[in-house]
């Protein structure tokens, strides 16, 4: 591990307010990310966590997944219904406030002024203390994968968003004239699944209620549920400095000064 890494050996348990973030009062956290359920499978078990402490946690996904599927018969429409109930019910295991879809095709996001726009009515209007999304800059997040284009086209989107636009009343100004919209300075940027880590979280003690929120994307899951469940510990699972074996969730944490 990087020495530059803060290494977050555990969190309280019951976790409280003031914890390894240092907030000392409930937050409103809008995650922005491409699909159904990128969340869970992410950072599913830290959003637990908040959940779980009261925090107000909400999703805006840029698309309904409709190309999650190997099946030539599928239909696209069709899978894109399935995905946002399943997105439902496992955001309601994590204590998820609302999901708003915008809509974008899957596969087909880019980053344009279009889509910034939108992200920016979405922050302004739930003005939120604390942003999620995925880090752009991960093209490679393992020796035998790459990163969905998505992926890091959202990050990139929501970057953008973030800093300047939705804080200056110049980007955008008809969402004020015409919406009453006013601008809004997001305290943090969280990136999940970061090219390059400065938060690393032991989230053993939620990573159950994780598995668990993933498993309510069946639609995406080609395999018995015990032997899922098995894979997943397998894949997350790391040995910590006193040989204690841990679940992990990695970030890339900006706090604006």
């Amino acid at each position: 591990m990087a020495a530059d890494v803060d290494s977050v050996k555990d969190v309280k348990y019951p976790p409280v307010l003031e914890d390894f973030e240092g907030w000392n009062e409930k937050k409103r956290i809008l995650v922005i990310l491409a699909h159904p359920d990128d969340p869970e499978f992410f950072m599913g078990a830290t959003l637990s966590r908040w959940g779980a402490l009261g925090h107000e946690i909400r999703y805006c996904l840029l698309t309904t997944g409709q190309k999650g599927s190997q099946d030539v018969d599928q239909k696209p429409e069709v899978l894109a219904a399935l995905r946002k109930t399943e997105q439902q019910n496992a955001a309601n295991i994590l204590g998820v406030k609302s999901i708003e879809f915008l809509d974008y095709v899957d596969g087909e996001v880019i980053p344009d002024l279009e889509m910034r726009k939108k992200i920016v009515r979405v922050i302004r209007r739930y003005k939120p203390q604390i942003v999620v999304s995925s880090d752009p800059l991960n093209y490679f997040p393992g020796d035998n994968r790459v990163n969905h284009p998505d992926h890091r086209a959202a990050g990139q989107a929501v970057l953008d968003a973030v800093f300047p636009a939705a804080g200056n009343p110049m980007f955008f100004p008809e969402l004020i004239s015409e919406e009453a919209l006013m601008p809004v300075n997001v305290a943090e940027l969280w990136f999940s699944i970061p090219a390059e880590a400065n938060l690393v979280v032991d989230v053993s003690r939620y990573f159950d209620e994780k598995i668990k929120a993933i498993l309510c994307h069946r639609s995406q899951i080609n395999m018995d549920v015990k032997k899922f469940e098995e894979m997943m510990k397998t894949r997350w699972v790391t040995v910590n400095e006193q040989w204690q074996q841990v679940y992990l969730e990695r970030f890339r944490r900006i706090v604006f000064g």
